[in-house]
């Protein structure tokens, strides 16, 4: 399959509309791409519609553009979430045992139609929508496009993966915890997330009804303000839905959570591309560190308090007539629900509203906010051991969002060695969505990222990058056990002028102490890439008082690399001023 095809939305509509190209070709096109991707991720989907049922909507939008009618998406092949109602195909939510036949579109589903869109299939989702990393699901998992052996967030997991592999353009997601922005971050992508009720959620599956959004996924923001010029407006079969609004953003201001406040979960590359995003946000407005401990409070009320109760009343009949055919994750967490009173609800939304009004202080001192979308990322594997903390970690930065009304955009702001995304997401009051946009498309502007990186079409493993300083280096005596290993040069750097550098007494062969201080210097250090599996039996043959710890390069980049015990010091010679092994062994002869 070809992995290059990143055709917008916006060229496709444009190109058919003109008569460059058909929607014909683009769906053959499209239904190609699909049937080689099934090679590498079939779990994408749950049902398509036939290649025949695809081709003759694709004829019906030619025939439409011929007859000079000007449709916004003319021939635009996209994919829905399968908690959106489409006709002629089952919603399932994920969950045969609830699946069925929807007699209508989806309020949005119409819209796109209408548009000249074509909907070619509903993706994979965790069940119920209750989940931000794609793992509950019967019909499998989707992986993290860029990296099978890593999640591609959720809920809307097929979503987000169709549009990363370049099958679809656009993809619809939902959002109710952060469903449509962390797949969004994991994948390289554009994760829009409108404010509440300005896009129709008639024929949505309800996760928490009052919370919910539909949302989509893009790989730039033209074709997120495409989707949302065509779906936004009031629908009156939807009680949810609202009059339009556009709230103008001075984008002057930018909040930040303060140093001490982010979350991390140990993982020193988030920390390290979310400084390097403030630094580019610096260069666009003033960043402002504020205080988020209302909005991680409000966050933690989404599953702790008695919101989960709204997730049980939309899951009760199967629940109670048939709880062996939910996902025992999903079970464990929708049942918490049952024990919720009356009285813990008002109490909450008591407090909420006390929450809101902090937020809108907040957000009234700032003109928007640039939060982390998530800390980390995790395996496939990590995310089976532990369903249920770790999804909750991933909800840290996005929880709050919806409760306290407002509108979100993720978007790309550099990827990790494993080649997974990280993103920020840009936040702002109710109805900000059209500056949001505005603003995220001046962030990717002055980013300037690199474009994502390949497909993984073949499950690569995730490597690991290990500075070494001494015996290990190149020519010296403990070379061998990289290369034994298959380790791959990267290059010869130096650290973060922050290290001092000990020849060790007695040891065999010579080794150097790398030993953190205020007052150290930059030391030269060659860095090489491991296996995971080949990082690990390294590690257990490094002998004390060495061991393996981070190494701060002078990009400020992080790696693994050799430390030391402060016992590493005991009779050893400080050459820092040497300012790396080879200089001090040269020295020597």
């Amino acid at each position: 399959m070809s992995a290059a095809f990143r055709q917008s939305a916006s060229r496709i509509a444009a190109d058919v509309g003109a008569g460059i190209t058909s929607a014909v070709a683009v769906m053959e096109a499209t239904l190609a791409r699909i049937a080689a991707y099934d090679a590498v991720q079939p779990q994408v989907w749950i049902s398509r519609a036939s290649p025949d049922d695809l081709l003759a909507q694709a004829r019906a939008v030619d025939a439409r553009v011929a007859a000079g009618e000007h449709l916004p998406l003319a021939g635009v092949p996209y994919a829905a979430k399968d908690n959106i109602d489409v006709s002629g195909l089952e919603t399932t939510a994920a969950c045969p045992a609830f699946a069925y036949r929807p007699g209508a579109n989806a309020t949005v589903i119409d819209r796109l139609a209408a548009a000249g869109a074509i909907c070619v299939g509903k993706t994979n989702l965790d069940q119920f929508a209750t989940g931000l990393v794609g793992t509950r699901s019967p019909y499998g998992i989707p992986r993290n496009a860029s990296n099978l052996a890593y999640v591609s967030g959720g809920s809307s997991s097929g979503s987000a993966v169709a549009v990363a592999a370049g099958l679809v353009p656009i993809a619809l997601g939902t959002d109710t915890a952060g469903s449509g922005r962390v797949p969004a971050a994991f994948n390289h992508l554009i994760g829009f997330k409108p404010t509440k009720g300005r896009w129709p959620t008639q024929g949505l599956v309800p996760a928490c009804r009052s919370i919910d959004c539909i949302t989509v996924f893009s790989d730039d923001v033209a074709d997120a303000r495409l989707v949302d010029a065509v779906i936004a407006g009031f629908d009156p079969a939807d009680p949810w839905s609202k009059p339009l609004a556009d709230r103008p953003l001075a984008a002057r201001r930018i909040g930040v959570p303060r140093r001490g406040q982010r979350l991390w979960f140990g993982d020193v590359e988030a920390e390290y591309l979310y400084d390097r995003a403030l630094d580019v946000l610096a260069g666009l407005a003033e960043v402002v560190e504020i205080d988020m401990a209302p909005l991680q409070e409000a966050a933690l009320l989404l599953y702790n308090g008695p919101w989960v109760a709204e997730r049980t009343a939309a899951m009760s009949r199967i629940l109670s007539e048939n709880p062996d055919a939910v996902d025992p994750t999903v079970r464990t967490v929708v049942e918490a629900g049952w024990s919720k009173s009356a009285v813990e609800l008002w109490n909450g939304i008591y407090r909420m509203a006390a929450l809101k009004r902090q937020a809108d202080r907040l957000l009234g001192e700032v003109d928007l906010l640039a939060f982390p979308t998530t800390g980390t990322t995790y395996r496939v594997a990590e995310l089976l051991a532990s369903p249920v903390a770790l999804n909750s970690n991933l909800g840290a930065y996005t929880n709050f969002v919806n409760l306290l009304d407002m509108a979100a955009v993720a978007v790309p702001a550099g990827q990790r060695d494993n080649g997974t995304g990280f993103g920020i997401t840009l936040i702002g009051p109710a109805d900000s969505d059209r500056a949001l946009l505005t603003a995220a498309e001046a962030w990717l502007a002055a980013a300037q990222l690199p474009p994502p990186p390949p497909l993984d079409l073949e499950g690569k493993m995730q490597t690991v990058k290990l500075a070494v300083v001494g015996a290990h280096l190149e020519g010296m005596p403990l070379h061998w056990q990289l290369t034994s290993r298959n380790a791959i040069f990267v290059g010869a750097f130096e650290t973060a002028p922050t290290y001092r550098l000990y020849a060790m007494a007695d040891s065999v062969p010579p080794k150097p102490a790398l030993v953190f201080s205020a007052d150290g210097a930059a030391i030269k250090v060659e860095v090489y890439e491991l296996g995971v599996a080949e990082f690990g039996s390294f590690v257990v043959e490094v002998p004390p008082p060495l061991a393996i710890g981070t190494v701060v390069l002078a990009d400020g980049s992080s790696v693994k690399g050799f430390v030391a015990e402060p016992r590493a010091l005991e009779g050893a010679q400080d050459i820092t001023h040497l300012g790396g092994w080879r200089a001090y062994i040269a020295s020597k002869s």
